[in-house]
């Protein structure tokens, strides 16, 4: 089997010079997780909303390619599917204005070298597309076992102009569990260990 990389440089040139499939936006509430490694997570959020379509955004694509055939294989491929693309180049033309419900931001690479901070996918720049791709009333879900990561992610929401969104638990908060009914691989293996895992849902108005 052919080894996957954990962590890849979204800026390297093979990662900067190709076009993303489109996405068939064919169910009332559409649902994306950025990210989305081998899928885990929007196979079982469609366990607990089989009716949204869930899209998940990806790098690596052996790993998209094995989401799309096991999507296949269960015959909810309608429901669930893989977008092979570039987060930091290609978000803006996957999603029309105010065309999605919830995004979902899971475990991002924390890149802790100073040098490599530019590589991280949450930045002004995306939390911007987020909120123009965001429907009103739309939610946008983080969690990290890095506190670093959580710190710098609520004060980007909270403190740098962003008033579309509003924190459900009130400014400053972290939510305590996960209100989703879905986990992914990371959130399982942390919680296992008794880890501390920062959780963050915002609200567009």
């Amino acid at each position: 089997m052919t080894r996957i990389r954990q962590h890849v440089n979204p800026l390297t040139i093979n990662n900067l010079s190709f076009k993303p499939d489109p996405i068939n936006f064919n169910c009332k509430i559409t649902e994306v997780e950025l990210g989305c490694a081998e899928g885990e997570f929007l196979f079982n959020r469609h366990q607990a909303k089989p009716e949204h379509l869930k899209i998940g955004l990806e790098i690596r694509e052996p790993l998209v390619k094995r989401l799309n055939k096991k999507a296949d294989k269960l015959n909810i491929s309608k429901y669930v599917r893989g977008i092979f693309c570039n987060i930091n180049i290609h978000f803006k033309d996957l999603f029309p204005p105010e065309s999605v419900d919830r995004f979902f931001l899971n475990f991002p690479d924390p890149w802790f070298k100073t040098s490599h901070k530019k590589r991280r996918v949450f930045t002004s720049k995306l939390l911007n597309q987020i909120t123009q791709a965001l429907k009103p009333e739309g939610e946008f879900f983080i969690q990290t076992d890095i506190f670093e990561l959580a710190l710098e992610s609520m004060f980007l929401l909270e403190s740098e102009g962003w008033q579309e969104f509003t924190n459900q638990l009130g400014e400053w908060s972290f939510m305590p569990e996960n209100p989703y009914g879905a986990r992914t691989r990371r959130e399982k293996y942390v919680s296992e260990d008794n880890k501390k895992i920062w959780r963050m849902l915002y609200i567009k108005s």
